[in-house]
């Protein structure tokens, strides 16, 4: 009898502490992948896009593209193009703004940003309609028509014309002394 007490007693006590156990939660697994867009700003205005070939670069700069493209060899097309959409790149400014910038970077670098390669970009025409742009390192064969406020030339080189469409747009760019236009540069006829 006594035994067969302590065994109901056993089997009571680990039915109570089987029941009245918190249910333990195992740990979410680590993320693999990108957060939802709509749960927070997209890290996507830093990515660059990365292209070798003149369909992925022309859809890299569209309005859908991305804020830098960076090319890894040189691209040919036959096509007109067009440097469209405004672009964050991922920084803020002193006031604590995001910074508006569209690069074409036309090189390679190493880890320590040393240039280690120069490509060009060659097309009938580039129009640029994005801010804050700029062509760097690299050159450009054709004409250039400019758009937007504040584009520059970075250490490159356009093989062709530039034109302004308009009169902000021709007061406001800039070149270092590394960068040449070997054609004619004024506004669109």
């Amino acid at each position: 009898m006594k035994t067969r007490t302590l065994f109901l007693i056993f089997i009571l006590a680990i039915s109570l502490l089987s029941g009245c156990a918190r249910e333990q939660t195992p740990a979410p697994p680590a993320q693999t992948e990108e957060p939802n867009p709509a749960d927070a700003t997209p890290d996507a205005v830093t990515t660059a896009s990365i292209v070798d070939n003149a369909e992925d670069f022309e859809k890299a700069i569209s309005n859908n593209g991305t804020w830098i493209i960076a090319v890894t060899k040189d691209i040919t097309t036959d096509k007109e193009l067009v440097l469209d959409g405004e672009f964050k790149n991922g920084k803020k400014d002193s006031e604590g703004k995001d910074i508006i910038q569209r690069k074409i970077a036309l090189y390679a670098q190493d880890a320590n940003r040393n240039i280690t390669a120069r490509y060009t970009l060659t097309a009938p025409k580039l129009t640029i309609n994005s801010p804050e742009a700029s062509i760097q390192h690299g050159t450009f064969k054709g004409d250039l028509y400019v758009s937007s406020k504040n584009f520059k030339l970075v250490d490159a080189t356009v093989e062709g014309n530039v034109y302004f469409t308009n009169e902000d747009a021709k007061s406001t760019f800039t070149m270092d002394e590394d960068s040449k236009i070997t054609g004619t540069q004024g506004m669109a006829p």
